[in-house]
């Protein structure tokens, strides 16, 4: 059934990954006529393991028809076939609906503030209330790296990614705030999820760290369909 929980992708066009010129754009040949375009690419990840010769895309129209990428690349399927999405901004606008639909389960309890909170000269992607006056800081985090059903993050060193569970873990000693971080597989073939510890072996740490701290870590998948990507359940953690 579809609902608040669900995010449609509209019509989308298949096409063959050729190449990443750069982080943001792909060039591909598309499946109908065999032209070869380019489309605006928005995940920043390395997404080595999904963007190999010949990778099965799917990319829709740009909404600005004087946009110099004339198309924008939603899905990839992976070596397993497993649709994974390539829009990473989609997660915050999940999490909201979820939030707001008590769908993240240990935050049920929670209500949703408002988005992109800014504190401390830096900005959290939601800002969450309860009775009581207390208040919560959650960070979202877009997963697409899974291997044999392990959801991992980053796939790439992430600096910003660390600095943010660093601040998290100090608000939550402060006392001030309570803290979280969300990852969000947006795929649906993860079972479990953990740092990726030899990619990036100091967010890694952060995270445990972080978790040692009181700050709660959190992921859950998602259903991904061409025809768009819905809300999925509680995945494990693990951080030792």
């Amino acid at each position: 059934m579809q609902s608040s929980l669900f995010l449609d992708f509209g019509p989308l066009v298949r096409a063959r990954f050729l190449e990443r010129p750069h982080r943001f754009s792909v060039r591909c040949r598309l499946e109908d006529g065999g032209e070869t375009v380019e489309a605006h690419l928005a995940d920043p990840g390395r997404l080595q393991e999904l963007l190999v010769p010949d990778a099965l895309l799917f990319l829709s129209p740009a909404d600005n028809p004087a946009r110099k990428t004339k198309w924008s690349a939603v899905l990839v399927e992976s070596s397993q076939s497993v649709l994974v999405s390539l829009r990473s901004a989609l997660v915050n606008e999940l999490v909201s609906a979820a939030l707001r639909a008590k769908a993240v389960t240990e935050l049920a309890s929670w209500d949703l503030v408002r988005s992109e909170f800014p504190h401390g000269g830096s900005r959290f992607d939601f800002l969450l209330a309860r009775e009581g006056g207390e208040r919560l800081l959650l960070e979202v985090k877009s997963c697409s790296l899974v291997e044999d059903g392990l959801a991992m993050f980053p796939d790439a060193v992430t600096a910003r990614g660390t600095k943010h569970l660093q601040e998290l873990a100090e608000l939550q000693a402060e006392g001030a705030f309570q803290a979280a971080v969300l990852f969000v597989v947006q795929r649906s073939d993860a079972r479990a999820f953990r740092p990726a510890v030899h990619i990036d072996p100091r967010f890694a740490a952060a995270l445990r760290l972080a978790g040692q701290a009181g700050v709660r870590v959190l992921a859950y998948n998602c259903r991904v369909e061409e025809k768009g990507i819905s809300w999925g359940h509680q995945l494990p953690v693990q951080l030792s």
